[in-house]
């Protein structure tokens, strides 16, 4: 069980969207955050920015959408801070901005978020310490909502 109510806030990494789960996933892991709680942050690229923007128009869930790039480049230079980081991953680019964000957050919660068709592989791609969501989820994304649901401890 992946402990996180010490956390303020938490970061969430938004790749490319090209597998439909992720909008979804993304959506109601920031509602159970912020249900527990914790104030759930979007860093992504345009589209999935975009996406994430009007899934939830009256900012209902998401408080803050950032550029990725932008975000990174503020936490190297520690203008923003997070110690609670959840990477979506579904392909090499995702496990690339896991292993940055494990770097940059520097002792902080790094959670990769795996899905699509090849979790297996990914997940034998993550090549530091930490504990990993993964779901068999392209179009539907309840097999990921049914791992994060049981592998996150969401009360006290």
């Amino acid at each position: 069980m992946i402990e996180i109510r010490d956390h303020q806030k938490a970061l969430l990494v938004l790749g490319c969207p090209q597998v439909p789960t992720q909008t979804a996933a993304a959506m109601y892991l920031a509602y159970k955050l912020r249900n527990a709680g914790i104030r759930p942050v979007i860093a992504a690229n345009p589209a999935a920015r975009m996406l994430m923007k009007y899934a939830d128009p009256e900012k209902h869930y998401i408080d803050e959408l950032h550029d990725l790039d932008k975000m990174i480049g503020d936490l190297v230079e520690k203008r923003q801070e997070f110690s609670l980081c959840f990477v979506f991953v579904h392909n090499d680019s995702g496990l690339s901005y896991a292993a940055s964000m494990n770097i940059i957050l520097n002792g902080g919660v790094v959670i990769p978020v795996i899905f699509g068709k090849e979790i297996e592989s990914l997940k034998e791609g993550i090549n530091f310490e930490c504990s990993v969501i993964s779901g068999r989820a392209e179009h539907n994304p309840k097999p990921l909502i049914n791992a994060m649901e049981s592998g996150i401890k969401w009360d006290a």
